[in-house]
């Protein structure tokens, strides 16, 4: 269902008063923005004190914020007033709407906008924070189902400036248009998304993790390399092994296996058995003190790269398959001082560099008729700035993987060698991603613009998926891609319709057609 279907609203009725069930970190977050935005807000949980020390946590939130001075006394006073307990459900009776953020299971949703609905009035919204379950199968057990929409925030919530917006397929246009306003005066980003599994944040994440571990898988390099390559090579915030450390392998395994399933085994969602062991044995991550990385006083232990290696200049000669990539290693070459064997056919000493896009070394050597003992191949599709990656065959010699290494190197950049792979670690990675958000797209899962800031902002990726295809170049990603599925024959590496449309029509990535 596009996330254009829904009529036009009229303009929305603001809330006044919001009820919150469940007053964990989520619900917190949720409560304090509710207040600071000016609503009157009535705080329930089923357990005894939890509201008492909810509201305490929030209040010494805002009193930081005055002894920093981003809030006045008056500020404190004023949104501390706001936070009311509802030591029983009939106490939210007077909420014109309701969000809960309760324990992650369907029943226990199900029965609890069940009791609210015979408590409050019949135009009261009911909102879920659900991260996972369908918006539709929580309505389907409420007399009124139009009134249920989910509302996803994202921990910590105040610093997470992005709310998702679920219509379930009953929901009524005029509350889409009530909470996507209350997101707004909550001071958010409100995405909207269809309801499908994982809705969109979660949903365009599943290429970031998985690719990452199927690399490992193949023993492509290590888990602390993939880090620095996406990092530094890839702009990312944190690399993925990082990222599963934070979260813990109890709470992401969980959701790949979730979210693959949900989606009946498509293969572009899918996990890797490298978790399932991993979690088997507890190593969750930071919370466990060990998970790809082994923690000491809360910080991981990284071993050091391996040092550049001695090697003595040889003549360089460049596939010409890629005029960009020639002309920068051409530079890369004259500013270390080696000679370039610029010959139609490499020389017989020369050291070959290959450029590939989504084919390994080997494939690249052979398909160009040289000599795989003399070729590396090296990764151009971010460029030469702050890493660079190398690839051998299995046939490489060593003298001449040591001659790239310390030619690519010799500046101080730091260079990460690989074993033989289809699309290096950054093609593959950034393919897939791309991939999934322009399939997004073709779902109609949410609109591009949508799609792009949701992932900023929920994922803290340097760009959403489609408009890191068009930075890295939407024809070079679907080369990357045709490269992977032909030597594979993995769907999971199938291009989206979407993304081959646009390529070939060199139109950007976010272009809609018209309606």
């Amino acid at each position: 269902m596009s996330t254009d279907a829904l009529p036009e609203a009229t303009p929305a009725t603001p809330f006044r008063r919001l009820g919150l069930v469940g007053t964990g970190a989520m619900g917190r977050g949720i409560a304090q923005l509710a207040a600071q935005a000016g609503l009157e807000v009535s705080l329930h949980d089923a357990r005894t004190g939890a509201v008492d020390e909810a509201r305490d946590f929030i209040a010494g939130v805002w009193s930081r914020g005055v002894a920093k001075g981003r809030l006045s006394e008056d500020d404190l006073a004023r949104y501390r007033a706001r936070l009311h307990e509802a030591a029983d459900l009939a106490d939210l009776a007077g909420c014109d709407v309701v969000v809960e953020a309760i324990v992650e299971n369907l029943k226990a949703k199900q029965d609890l906008f069940a009791r609210l609905e015979a408590i409050l009035s019949d135009d009261a919204v009911l909102a879920t924070n659900t991260s996972s379950l369908p918006v539709t199968a929580i309505a389907s057990a409420c007399r009124v189902p139009q009134r249920v929409i989910g509302f996803h925030f994202f921990n910590p919530v105040p610093l997470m400036k992005i709310v998702e917006v679920i219509p379930g397929l009953r929901t009524s246009a005029d509350v889409v248009g009530r909470i996507e306003a209350l997101g707004q005066a909550m001071g958010h980003f409100t995405a909207r998304a269809t309801d499908t599994p994982g809705f969109l944040v979660n949903h365009a994440g599943r290429a970031f993790g998985t690719e990452a571990l199927r690399i490992l898988g193949e023993s492509v390099t290590d888990h602390a390399t993939i880090d620095r390559i996406l990092v530094d090579q890839g702009g990312f915030r944190m690399g993925p092994f990082s990222l599963l450390d934070l979260t813990g392998l109890d709470v992401s395994h969980a959701v790949m296996e979730s979210i693959y399933h949900q989606y009946y085994e498509e293969a572009r969602f899918r996990p890797s058995p490298l978790t399932r062991s991993r979690l088997a044995a507890g190593l969750l991550g930071r919370k466990s003190g060990e998970g790809f990385y082994r923690y000491e006083e809360g910080k991981a232990v990284v071993e050091d790269e391996p040092p550049l290696p001695a090697a003595s200049p040889v003549p360089v000669w460049i596939s010409p398959e890629d005029p960009e990539a020639v002309q920068a290693l051409s530079a890369l070459v004259a500013a270390a001082g080696w000679s370039l064997d610029r010959g139609e056919r490499p020389g017989a000493e020369s050291l070959c560099l290959l450029t590939p896009l989504g084919e390994d070394a080997t494939q690249v050597a052979l398909r160009l008729g040289l000599e795989a003992r003399r070729c590396v191949a090296v990764d151009m599709l971010a460029g030469l700035d702050r890493r660079r990656s190398l690839m051998t065959t299995p046939a490489t010699e060593v003298r001449y993987r040591d001659a790239a290494w310390a030619l690519l190197g010799h500046d101080g950049t730091p260079v990460s060698p690989l074993h033989d792979s289809n699309g290096f670690v950054l093609q593959r990675v950034v393919a897939c991603i791309v991939n999934v958000g322009a399939e997004i797209a073709q779902q109609g899962v949410a609109t591009p613009d949508t799609l792009d800031r949701a992932v900023e902002l929920g994922l803290g990726y340097p760009r959403g998926p489609l408009a890191m295809g068009d930075h890295f170049g939407s024809r070079r990603i679907l080369t990357i891609l045709d490269n992977l599925f032909a030597a594979t024959r993995d769907p999971r590496y199938r291009p989206s319709p979407w993304l081959r449309r646009r390529a070939a029509l060199g139109l950007p990535l976010a272009t809609t057609e018209p309606t």
